[in-house]
């Protein structure tokens, strides 16, 4: 095989950069040395886990993915819930992806807010996918605690508190962004400090 060696994760639009022919990928496909975790998506066998080869698929095909809720909860350490699929937001109006393994639980925020909080997780070394950062989290399960469940929104917040270098008056300044999150934070906030 030409050309350069192959990556963990490529797209089908890759095929020429990497020296492969639709007619060589789909015998590799078939002989097993690799798979396909989504349309046009394809991942070297055995190289990464579903749960690592999906977030990849989705973020080479969207890179503002971005995992949130209670999986970013998960994530952040503030939660002892094992989310069934990975809470993951597009901007609104983005289309959701079709993945094949790992189940993904779709969510649209707002357009006007969607960075606020966000950064980067890395996948692999040269693939990352959007991650709310704990402060950003927090928020979005007060602003979504009736989907979410009241419970798991406050003691999240109880864990955050309990962090070193948790700031209340940041939390609350990020918060102003989100009207429909910060009384509920608010109110909180007064009862647990």
């Amino acid at each position: 095989m030409g050309g350069m060696p192959l990556p963990l994760i490529f797209q089908r639009s890759d095929l020429a950069r990497l020296g492969l022919t639709p007619h060589r990928l789909y015998a590799m496909a078939k002989a097993g040395e690799l798979e396909q975790f989504a349309p046009g998506v394809y991942v070297r066998a055995g190289a990464m886990d579903d749960t690592a080869a999906t977030w990849a698929s989705i973020a080479i095909r969207n890179p503002s993915a971005t995992i949130c809720l209670t999986s970013a909860l998960s994530m952040h350490d503030l939660t002892d819930e094992i989310p069934a699929a990975t809470d993951i937001a597009l901007p609104r109006g983005d289309r959701t992806l079709t993945t094949r393994f790992a189940p993904i639980h779709w969510h649209s925020f707002d357009k006007a807010t969607f960075t606020i909080g966000r950064a980067a997780h890395a996948i692999t070394e040269d693939i990352e996918i959007g991650l709310y950062s704990p402060e950003r989290t927090l928020i979005d399960v007060y602003r979504l605690r009736h989907d979410i469940g009241a419970d798991v929104a406050h003691e999240a917040l109880k864990r955050w508190l309990r962090r070193r270098g948790s700031t209340p008056s940041e939390l609350m300044a990020m918060a102003r962004s989100f009207p429909k999150a910060e009384p509920s934070l608010r109110t909180a906030l007064e009862i647990l400090l």
